[in-house]
């Protein structure tokens, strides 16, 4: 029995001596499910007529009919949405089904099930096991916990960083055969990219409008999917976005970094301070001498610009001393 529609070669899709997914098209279950009732009810009529006239031909007979119905039944599988199922029957690749529905195939195929879902990893986390009870029903779901990656950036400051990967499934046959765990190998090569991404980038860009991670999360999303997209197409999977989800310095210096940070905006506010200062001395000079108000000296004008200076710089309010004439 042939299923129709069948791939030219029974062992799929062969390129650069890799295998890619190639369509397959099974019997309908529905077509087949006759056939099976039918091999079922024969045998239980051969084995209730072989009772009723005590002969020994139709209870021979009904033998094979049941196993021949025992047989049909596991060549029926179900495609659900958003999943498909490689087959492989005795060891050469057959194809992919991902047509929704009731189907049947040859029994000894292996029917290995893999979704198309549009999955999420997050690199550090981890999810312990269910509990459950002396039945086997969960009582309670495993604690998801996060342990982000602890790397170097460009300056040797120890950071930990961590990164949720948006992947799916495209080509089940580089899935299956390609790699060991296709699942398992995203995990360590997302991990593997973020670490080598974080290590050729400053945590704050020395310069201003420099990529760094803090500042630039796109440009550093984008890199790394483009990065993780690179290591993964071998394996039939494809990557559709990366994003960067915790960054933070490493505790061990993260209250050195928190007192350079605020030393760095201190001198920036300082520096904006004298130079508002500076321009509002300037403007002040300028429009006593065009009123006629006053004339100074080049010693008067030196200690105007200095009292001015200390009250516009100073941290503290100025307390001025009046001359009473005395």
């Amino acid at each position: 029995m042939v299923e129709p529609n069948a791939p030219a070669t029974s062992s799929g899709l062969v390129l650069d001596g890799k295998f890619h997914e190639s369509p397959f098209h099974p019997f309908s279950g529905w077509l087949l499910a006759p056939v099976s009732v039918a091999l079922l009810g024969g045998a239980v009529l051969l084995v209730i007529t072989a009772a009723r006239h005590g002969e020994a031909l139709p209870g021979i007979l009904a033998v094979p009919c049941g196993i021949l119905f025992l047989l049909s039944l596991c060549g029926y599988f179900i495609v659900n949405p958003n999943e498909s199922r490689a087959l492989v029957l005795f060891g050469h690749y057959r194809g992919t089904v991902r047509a929704i529905g009731l189907h049947w195939t040859n029994p000894f195929t292996i029917k290995r099930r893999i979704t198309l879902r549009v999955r999420t990893f997050e690199t550090g986390a981890q999810q312990a096991p269910n509990v459950t009870d002396a039945g086997g029903k969960v009582v309670q779901e495993g604690i998801r916990t996060r342990h982000p990656l602890k790397v170097n950036d460009l300056d040797g400051n120890p950071i930990e960083i961590s990164a949720v990967v948006v992947w799916r499934v495209v080509d089940t046959a580089e899935a299956i055969f390609a790699v060991d765990n296709y699942e398992r190998y995203v995990e360590i090569q997302s991990e593997a990219a973020l670490r080598n991404l974080a290590s050729h980038y400053h945590y704050d860009s020395p310069e201003p409008g420099g990529t760094s991670l803090r500042g630039s999360t796109d440009l550093i999303g984008l890199r790394l999917k483009d990065e993780l997209d690179g290591r993964l197409r071998g394996a039939g999977v494809e990557v559709l976005e990366s994003r960067i989800s915790s960054l933070s310095y490493a505790p061990e210096i993260a209250a050195a970094m928190l007192q350079r940070q605020q030393a760095t905006a201190v001198v920036a506010a300082r520096q904006k301070i004298v130079e508002g200062a500076v321009g509002m001395v300037e403007l002040a000079m300028e429009q006593i001498a065009a009123k006629g108000i006053a004339t100074f000296t080049a010693e008067q004008k030196a200690e105007m610009v200095t009292n001015l200076l200390v009250v516009l710089v100073s941290e503290r309010g100025a307390q001025p001393v009046v001359s009473a004439g005395v």
